[in-house]
């Protein structure tokens, strides 16, 4: 039988790869100084890469992806044009990722508790979201 809390949070980590591949793919071409295109363009690899992991395991549990809520991806957006429309710098654009990374661990921990019952490689690959999540924050403090 299959675990819910699994499929669940997978999904949930599923979505928030999505988010934060979309929402580098909609600001790097803004990016100047090349430092920071480099560390964002890693980011968006190991977003992919544990993407491709996340798709595995949901076939494996007999579940589809989840894309993220259309809802929040268009606030993103917004919020992500109205700031760059203000002021483009890097220091914009580390700030809007710096609060991408910091919603999103959040989020994952709230799925971690939320669905306790999860497999171990479900909890493994949210962690390891997490930690993605987490350096990058650190990575953009010296862009702040």
């Amino acid at each position: 039988m299959v675990n819910q809390d699994t499929i669940y949070l997978l999904k949930e980590c599923d979505s928030g790869t999505k988010m934060a591949v979309s929402t580098i793919d909609d600001i790097l071409s803004k990016v100047s100084n090349t430092d920071l295109k480099k560390i964002l363009e890693e980011t968006k690899s190991h977003h992919q890469k544990l993407g491709n992991d996340l798709h595995s395991l949901l076939l494996k549990n007999h579940s589809e992806e989840k894309d993220p809520n259309p809802m929040a991806k268009s606030m993103a957006r917004f919020k992500t044009s109205v700031k760059m429309s203000l002021d483009g710098s890097d220091r914009t654009i580390a700030d809007l990722i710096t609060d991408g990374c910091n919603m999103g661990v959040k989020s994952l921990h709230k799925y971690l508790h939320q669905y306790k019952a999860a497999d171990h490689s479900a909890k493994d690959i949210c962690h390891r979201l997490i930690d993605i999540e987490e350096k990058l924050g650190m990575k953009l403090q010296d862009y702040l």
